[in-house]
């Protein structure tokens, strides 16, 4: 038979069998004085031997070892994997699912509802309100929940619920009003000093530890100018000291 005679009682292409040849998968036959290949029907069972195992999941370079193994202790191992690279998979899918499930019942869905469920938790606990500066401060977290690996997004939800609690809660509140008075001060206001002062006073021992943990890190110091360079100047200089105000309290 000739190759597209072939290639229909597989059910595949003609590309796809001249592929397999170029791969070693399929032995390639003579050609005759005509020019043309003559297929026999043991081609045609070889042939559907590759596609049957490429169809359970198997790479081709895999169904290649699968083929020389004549004992199919290849295929077993081989299959092993596969089955458990699949049970991965769908627990990582109903992980999923789950997850969109809990996303799809929230009445007020916005799309940084979409972080890990204990940062959503968190971030409805922090004041939002009108004020530009805590909708920037969100955004930041949102970032860095988003970038974190996902033991780090639990550490940083846990660093965070601290200020979400009533009393914490009130005072962030004032707090972030009274950086947003800052918006259009200099520098050398008065009032710089000691929003910085009460902000350091705010934060928890925990979260205080990591962030002076942290300065160190390359990474860090990246964020930091980052987030300099986006705040109004009288904003920016209250962070300024209040990293200072925070080594020192370390």
């Amino acid at each position: 038979m000739r190759i597209s005679e072939l290639a229909t009682l597989a059910g595949v292409s003609t590309r796809t069998v001249r592929h397999y040849h170029h791969l070693g998968l399929l032995p390639e036959p003579e050609r005759l004085a005509n020019g043309y290949r003559e297929y026999r029907l043991r081609d045609a069972v070889e042939l559907a031997r590759v596609r049957r195992l490429a169809e359970l999941g198997l790479s081709l370079d895999e169904v290649r070892d699968v083929l020389a193994d004549d004992q199919g202790r290849e295929l077993r191992e081989m299959l092993v994997e596969l089955d458990a690279d699949l049970a991965r998979e769908q627990a990582a899918i109903a992980d999923r699912r789950a997850r969109l499930a809990a996303l799809l019942a929230e009445a007020d869905l916005h799309p940084d509802s979409t972080v890990s469920p204990e940062m959503a938790e968190v971030l409805r606990g922090l004041p939002t309100g009108s004020s530009t500066f805590a909708e920037f401060d969100r955004e930041l977290l949102t970032l860095a929940a988003t970038v974190s690996e996902s033991a780090g997004r639990t550490e940083l939800a846990d660093l965070l619920r601290p200020l979400t609690e009533p009393e914490a809660y009130a005072r962030g509140h004032v707090l972030i009003a009274r950086l947003d008075e800052l918006a259009d001060a200099d520098p050398d206001d008065p009032r710089v000093a000691v929003v910085a002062r009460d902000l350091a006073a705010h934060l928890p021992d925990e979260m205080v530890s990591v962030m002076i943990a942290s300065l160190d890190d390359p990474g860090t110091g990246q964020w930091q100018e980052a987030l300099l360079r986006e705040l109004p100047a009288a904003q920016a200089e209250v962070f300024q000291l209040l990293v200072t105000q925070l080594k020192e309290r370390g």
